[in-house]
């Protein structure tokens, strides 16, 4: 089930028995549907609804939006806020950008500080929302929210608070919200600290893992790597990175470590051996890559290999176990969506709706690429055997025919 970003795992590998290789405008699409407005959520399936976020351009309007799966029928178009005086947000980025998660009956939105609701699924009714939570996103809202057990969970990194919050998933009251350990600020012109944006917000979604049997929150927050108990949000560890800023990618998981993004400008990728107390950067990162590190785009991990796509269209793949580069190759294009992984293959959206696939191995290969739509910025979403695509202006179905 694709009900969270990222898929089940929340790590971008499809289990599916099949996957279509090729298609085009003309080729292999069941069906495309037309989506109002402007948003860079990824979509989500319950069932067979696929949900999904828009708004208008200027913020003022939020929409949540179901489509039915076999048909593309638009199910429910429901304008969940109106915000008289919507925050900034990046041209390039958009009002609707955090991806829902889904259980059960019920659908978590979020539009990150206007406005968190959740739905029921089956007839669109609010059963609670919140829209008390403040942040100034300063370049708009990014992290998507997670669910864990009886918790929503929600990283709010702007350029004034920076925490995360655990809701209850029923009620939608706080059940604990924690202050991040290290307010980072930008330097000034005369090299000395101050109160800015860039180096205090942050558009990762969280990710819980388990580590010596224990559930453990990582939460990517501006320029470090946290690690919380996940039912009290204590601060159990973190990593703190003095290179990059805004990072954007989920931590990708994998054989007892963790590898994340530090974030844009010079990021790099580290990885990670959890455990220890406070900041334990000497002693549990393991290795660093500094060679066009992607900054939106999440990693994929297969076969002791980290696949990588850089936001200017470089692809490489990493040891996992050393960090040393296997290859690295320009695609081209540019990217924002999350890369797929379904068995030896490797799925590549661009901006320019160019989809790549490439061999999930240490030699590289282009299976085969594909061009169709306006671009894409949202990440890929599977249900059965079929690929759901949302590209700037259309949600698309395509199968293997």
């Amino acid at each position: 089930m694709w009900h969270q970003f990222r898929g089940s795992s929340g790590q971008g590998i499809s289990n599916a028995a099949t996957l279509p290789l090729e298609w085009n405008d003309a080729t292999n699409v069941t069906w495309q549907t037309a989506i109002h407005d402007k948003g860079w959520s990824s979509p989500v399936i319950l069932k067979d609804r696929v949900w999904l976020t828009t708004a208008s351009e200027d913020g003022h309007h939020l929409f949540v939006l179901a489509v039915d799966a076999e048909n593309g029928a638009i199910l429910l178009d429901q304008e969940l806020f109106t915000v008289e005086e919507p925050q900034f947000a990046h041209k390039f980025n958009s009002y609707a950008s955090p991806t829902p998660v889904l259980e059960g009956d019920r659908v978590y939105v979020t539009f990150g500080s206007p406005g968190t609701a959740c739905l029921k699924a089956s007839s669109g009714k609010i059963l609670w929302q919140r829209r008390d939570i403040e942040c100034n996103h300063f370049r708009g809202a990014g992290s998507s929210p997670i669910i864990h057990d009886d918790l929503v969970i929600m990283n709010y990194d702007g350029s004034d608070h920076q925490f995360i919050i655990a809701l209850d998933k029923m009620t939608g009251e706080t059940r604990w919200q924690t202050t991040r350990s290290i307010d980072f600020m930008d330097l000034g012109p005369d090299g000395e600290p101050e109160a800015g944006g860039d180096w205090r917000k942050a558009f990762s979604t969280p990710h819980v893992t388990i580590f010596e049997e224990k559930p453990v929150l990582l939460s990517v927050g501006s320029k470090a790597l946290y690690a919380y108990e996940p039912q009290t949000g204590r601060e159990l560890w973190r990593t703190e990175s003095r290179i990059g800023h805004s990072a954007s990618t989920r931590p990708t998981v994998a054989n007892g470590m963790i590898y994340y993004c530090t974030g844009f400008s010079k990021g790099e990728i580290w990885a990670v051996q959890p455990g220890g107390r406070g900041n334990v950067t000497s002693s549990h990162v393991k290795w660093k890559f500094r060679r066009s590190v992607s900054n939106k785009p999440s990693l994929i991990y297969h076969n002791d290999h980290l696949f990588v796509i850089h936001d200017g269209g470089v692809a490489s793949c990493i040891h996992a176990k050393t960090g040393k580069t296997l290859w690295q190759e320009r695609i081209g294009g540019n990217y924002s969506a999350s890369p797929l992984l379904w068995k030896d293959r490797l799925y590549l959206f661009s901006e320019e709706g160019k989809t790549s696939v490439v061999r999930a191995s240490d030699t590289f290969e282009i299976l085969t690429t594909n061009t169709m739509g306006s671009g894409f910025m949202a990440s890929p979403a599977v249900i059965d055997s079929a690929l759901i695509l949302r590209s700037k202006t259309h949600l698309y179905r395509i199968d293997s025919q």
